[in-house]
């Protein structure tokens, strides 16, 4: 790594297996926190779907392990409570390590950051 250790805020918009953005910004996730890099990820609208556990994808990369791995090596990860009551997403079908939280929670992890990402 080179330079002082980055913050960076990667919000999700979009559903785990519609689009390739959540699978690319958790790859970036991975990378940056390998570098010692701090990542903090905001799971909103459709993306909330990528911290549902047991995910079982058959045919494309498992966007759940991913997110499993994020977490493991240190990234913080919360989701959009209003945007999993609007699509019936129960807490306790939360990936380990995801925290249902209020656009409060967004806006510490945003102005604690060197670089917000959305997608």
């Amino acid at each position: 790594m080179s330079g002082k250790q980055k913050v960076f805020t990667i919000a999700i918009g979009s559903g785990q297996y519609t689009q390739e953005r959540p699978y690319t910004l958790l790859r970036f996730a991975y990378t940056a926190l390998l570098e010692n890099h701090k990542v903090n990820i905001f799971l909103v609208e459709d993306g909330i779907w990528v911290g549902k556990k047991d995910q079982d994808p058959k045919t494309y990369d498992n966007v759940g392990k991913w997110l499993a791995d994020v977490i493991e090596e240190g990234a913080k990860v919360l989701v959009c409570g209003v945007c999993m009551k609007a699509r019936g997403m129960l807490e306790e079908e939360l990936l380990l390590g995801c925290s249902k939280t209020t656009m409060n929670g967004f806006l510490d992890m945003c102005v604690e950051a060197d670089s917000i990402i959305f997608c």
